[in-house]
């Protein structure tokens, strides 16, 4: 431990392209997905000894398949790091990733670490089915197996009804809390798509993303330049289908493959990298709300973060808000009129970039991170929505 805080920055960043549910990164184990970017990050570092590493930290949501045994870990030996390098796996369901940053981080601040990875990684595509072991051998009847994609399963009975509503319902309860409409929902996924596919064509991913070995994808599968206002408003609501609901496939994110990672370091460890930081590591925050109101939960943790890092709303340059659904998204800005929403998922959201729930913190995160390198100074704040009712918030500067 130090007598004071270290300062705390992000050297470098890198993701995958994104896939969509069965698609072209369904082939690859979650495991592989994570040593993938973790040998692209160390590479881009070629000053770096891979040994002076002190730990590296993943977000996993599933950890119920190929996930299993500490992901991170794995991610290591088979990236080829050297078997000393540790790995821990942490699970805030979708703020996986963003939370390995923040673990990260704080265990470089108090000066229990130099230099560490953090990151996240999901195969919703090869998430596995799970079933309860029988309370006795050999049952005569069958047993109920339950998907691991996404949601609530095997749901303990002394949970609250309410508690326990679908996501996408939670949606619909923000959609009519705030009076969100359909229309608006759809002009907000169409905005979402229009700026993933601008952000690529122009090349502002070019740095960003890395290819995974053996798979030919060149750009996050879910994009879909084409759509209009008027193909999303075809969409039949999925979640109330009686004639009252808004919320579609075409306002809401998909189910996607992927990983991030970022490298972390204290002033030895920027150093030792002989690279120019990205941004520096600031506040961050995490808050709770009632569950079935889960997509609000980043309204909270926004303000406690920036106060922390004695910044407002109209102080941020960017901000990369994970588009859960639109509805959840549009909550959130109407509780932030000091925001401009201009400078909200500049890039892209995730309704077009995809949702790879313990990899979508890290993504964000570094997604702040490279935009703020570009513009050359400001201050940037990465936000999700947490199923079961939490938020969290990070704010980084340079």
């Amino acid at each position: 431990m130090t007598d004071r805080l270290r300062d705390v920055y992000i050297v470098d960043a890198v993701r995958t392209p994104l896939g969509k549910y069965g698609g072209a990164l369904s082939g690859v184990r979650p495991d592989d997905l994570a040593a993938g970017v973790l040998s692209s990050l160390v590479s881009r570092t070629p000053e770096l000894d891979p040994a002076l590493i002190d730990d590296v930290f993943f977000g996993d949501t599933n950890g119920a398949g190929e996930d299993n045994r500490d992901v991170a870990r794995m991610a290591v030996l088979l990236a080829g790091l050297p078997v000393t390098v540790p790995g821990t796996t942490v699970n805030r369901l979708c703020g996986s990733g963003m939370e390995a940053v923040i673990q990260a981080a704080r265990a470089i601040a108090v000066g229990d670490a130099s230099i560490a990875v953090a990151g996240g990684v999901e195969s919703m595509s090869r998430a596995p089915w799970v079933m309860n072991k029988p309370e006795r051998g050999f049952p005569a009847g069958h047993q109920q197996m339950y998907s691991t994609t996404l949601g609530w399963r095997m749901v303990n009975p002394r949970m609250p009804d309410e508690w326990t509503v679908g996501l996408g319902e939670g949606a619909e309860l923000l959609a009519e809390k705030y009076g969100i409409g359909r229309d608006e929902q759809d002009a907000f996924a169409l905005t979402s798509h229009r700026n993933a596919a601008r952000a690529w064509a122009e090349g502002l991913y070019d740095g960003e993303v890395v290819p995974v070995d053996g798979v030919e994808l060149s750009r996050d599968e879910c994009i879909r330049d084409s759509t209009s206002v008027e193909a999303l408003a075809k969409l039949k609501p999925v979640f109330r289908t009686d004639g009252n609901g808004t919320v579609t496939a075409g306002n809401s994110s998909p189910l996607n493959d992927g990983a991030a990672a970022l490298l972390l370091v204290d002033e030895d460890g920027l150093r030792a990298t002989g690279r120019e930081p990205l941004a520096r590591v600031g506040a961050s925050a995490v808050t709770g709300i009632e569950p079935q109101y889960f997509g609000s939960g980043p309204v909270e943790a926004v303000r406690r973060a920036l106060k922390k890092a004695g910044r407002e709303l109209g102080d941020l340059r960017t901000v990369e808000l994970n588009e859960a659904f639109a509805a959840q998204s549009l909550a959130c800005l109407r509780q932030w009129p000091g925001l401009d929403p201009s400078l909200v998922n500049p890039r892209g959201g995730a309704i077009a970039i995809g949702h790879p729930l313990g990899a979508s913190g890290a993504r964000l995160t570094g997604a702040v991170a490279h935009q703020l390198a570009a513009a050359g100074s400001g201050t940037g704040l990465a936000t999700l929505c947490i199923g079961v009712g939490q938020g969290l918030a990070l704010v980084l500067e340079r």
